[in-house]
This record gives C-alpha cells, structure tokens and sequence, in this order.
C-alpha cells in the first residue's frame, strides 16, 4: 500500500525552479509576439515569478540568463528577490548570441574567440558569488554543419580545456550543470549531443560538475527515464530542463505532450533518491501565445501531479511482480498509479500549506494580470536576448 501521508510530506518540500526568460516576450523563429505587461527589468521578471510561488507555494527560485539579465547591482537583485519572498537560482551563460560564435565559442578554432567564451562563463561565476546561487548552467550551440568543417577530436579536446578552466574557478557548493542538446543550431555535429558526452566531460571534471537532463532534447522515442536513471545510479544527475516538445525541441509547457513520459521520468527520480537529493528542478520553456503567469502556474502544477502520481506507485507490489515475473501486475501497478486522479490530494496539500487549493483561480482573481498591464507602460519589454 503506499503511504498517502508520506506523499503528502514529500509534495509539500517539493521546489521547482521557474526561468526569469519565460516571463518576457518570445515566439517562433520568425517571429516574437508581444503581450501587455510584461516585465521591462529583471526586477519584473522577478515581481511575476514571485506571484508563481506565492500561489503555488513550490517555486522558490528564478533562474537568470547573462546577459539577459544582467543589471549593476547583483547583491541588490539577490535582495529583491528575497524581499519578493524568492531566491535566485541557476546563472545561465550565453554563448551563442554573439556574432564571434558564428563556428562555435568554447569550440571555435581560434583561440581569442574561446578567451572570450571562457571569460563570459568566469563572469557567471562572478555573478554566483554575488547572488549566492549554486548552479552555474552550460549549454553550448556549439558543433559544424558540413564534414571536414573542423577536426572533431580537436573540438573536444578545447571544450574540455575551457570546462576545465571555468571548474577550477567554482567555489565550494557551486556547481557545474552541463546540458546536451542532439541538434540544432549544428546540423552535422553538434559538440555535446548527447548524456554520454556530457557525462564523459563531467566525470573528468569531477564532483562539482553534473549532468542536465532537458527533456525536449533526444530524438524521438528516446527512453529519457533510462537515462535519469543511469545517471541518478552514477550520482551525476544535476538537474532537469523541464519543457515538452511534439517534434523537436518546442518549449512547450511541461507535460503538454506526453504527461505519461513526465510520470515515467519522475518515477525514476523517486525511485532513485533523485527527489531528496541536490537535483534541481527547473522549468525551461517559454509562452508564445498564452498568458505568461498563469501558464508557468500550470507548468508548475503539471510537475507536481506528474510527482504525485510517481509517489503513489506501490512500490512493494510492483517489486513482488516484477520478483515473480509477472508483467502484466507490473504493468498493472505502474498504471494504476498514473490513471489516479491526484488533483483532490493537491488541493489538500496546498489547503494544508495555507494556500488556495485552485493557484490558477487565485492567481486570476488577484488581480495582478490587470495591475500589470495597467503600470508597465513605456519603456522596452524584456524579451529574447533582453
């Protein structure tokens, strides 16, 4: 039998990161669609991501992006978001916006180019130091899109140079999360397309550095609940990306178009101590045409149920027909988990927490979607690269 009160337990000091990008304008590759109110300043993006977690009571910190966020006064910031009720989480580098990065940056064949990469992500972990956050965030759009472009070998052997360096620079409880992405913006080779070559570099770097899983991106049909349990067995699962794609790596919200496979991976992570450890939990998408708050709201709502459900997989019986050989009960206890319905537990989980059992509801009926659109008026929204 699973023990509803120990679920209970472990969802109310569940902690998912929102990412400060989401909040401002963002769209397709041909085009961004803007929205009244939002955010102008980091100090916005942080004033939205509080009314996340003050409605769902399960995202604590915001995730920033240099430059995207850059401002004079981290220690400031840092305070802001206290004051707001938050934290700052991950420092998120940019390596792939700049015209220099055109053949890579940490990768790139010439050397000024990587000094110049490696600065940017030394100045990160300045910003770490300044804002207290742990993590530090790599994703590289490095790699070639024609054979004989650049050595391969070579490609390696700078990344783990520049790695290398940017490690040494990490102080004690900050962290190295390195993300791997199979394709796009390199179409022949991509310099970490997958866990394997992100858990390579890792594993020689050391403790400090981890591996992120972000679930848009794997090929399709990847089993990505085998690869968070290799790497939780390994003890190199740093962090999750969470978004939800239905071809490629599409930012959706998260569970939008596969809640089973959100389930099966997040029974991984309870099954493999994943959800009592250091592993981070960040959200990774952005809005395009739907209300910016209220969709992070259900993004983060869809990783809980995705959560719930997973810690009502009967563990014991699931262990007794998997022992016997019987796949069909296996398969039996795995799905009856997911079909329950964990939206009543929610509501009694939020309602313990002294929150509104209905965030959406709450959030619509505060009033802040109109207050914003009412005050931010003038001035540049935030946006991609802002």
């Amino acid at each position: 039998m699973t023990d509803l009160a120990a679920a209970k337990a472990a969802l109310k000091t569940q902690a998912v990161e929102t990412p400060s990008w989401a909040y401002g304008n963002s769209g397709t590759r041909f085009k961004v669609f803007a929205q009244a109110g939002v955010p102008r300043t980091p100090v916005e993006k942080l004033d939205d991501a509080a009314q996340v977690h003050a409605f769902t009571g399960v995202a604590p910190t915001v995730s920033l992006h240099i430059p995207w966020d850059k401002v004079e006064d981290y220690s400031a910031l840092a305070k802001h978001a206290e004051d707001r009720g938050v934290r700052l989480g991950a420092i998120n580098s940019n390596t792939f916006q700049d015209d220099d990065y055109k053949l890579g940056s940490i990768c790139h064949p010439e050397a000024s180019v990587r000094r110049k990469a490696v600065g940017h992500l030394l100045e990160c972990v300045d910003i770490m130091d300044a804002t207290g956050s742990a993590d530090l965030k790599l994703w590289f759009a490095d790699g070639t899109n024609y054979p004989g472009q650049d050595d391969l070998r070579a490609r390696q052997d700078r990344l783990a140079e520049g790695l290398a360096e940017v490690y040494a620079r990490l102080g004690d409880g900050q962290r190295m999360l390195l993300e791997y992405k199979f394709f796009e913006p390199a179409f022949y080779a991509t310099d970490v397309p997958d866990w394997g070559t992100a858990y390579a570099h890792c594993l020689k770097l050391g403790p400090k550095a981890q591996v992120v899983v972000d679930t848009g991106h794997h090929a399709p049909g990847t089993n990505i609940e085998f690869i968070v349990a290799t790497l939780l067995r390994e003890g190199k699962l740093g962090g999750f990306d969470f978004n939800s794609r239905f071809y490629a790596d599409d930012d959706l919200m998260v569970g939008a178009a596969d809640p089973f496979q959100l389930f099966r991976i997040m029974y991984e992570v309870v099954r493999g101590g994943g959800f009592t450890s250091d592993v981070a939990f960040m959200l990774d998408q952005c809005h395009n045409i739907e209300a910016k708050i209220p969709a992070i709201i259900r993004s983060v709502m869809n990783v809980q149920e995705a959560t719930a459900k997973a810690l009502l997989v009967d563990r014991s019986a699931l262990a007794a027909a998997q022992a016997s050989g019987d796949v069909l009960e296996a398969n039996a206890v795995v799905m009856d988990a997911y079909n329950t319905d964990v939206r009543p537990l929610l509501r009694e989980v939020r309602d313990e927490m002294g929150l509104d059992p209905e965030p959406i509801g709450a959030y619509r009926r505060s009033g802040w979607a109109e207050k914003i659109v009412a005050e931010r008026v003038g001035g540049e929204q935030a946006g991609w690269g802002a």
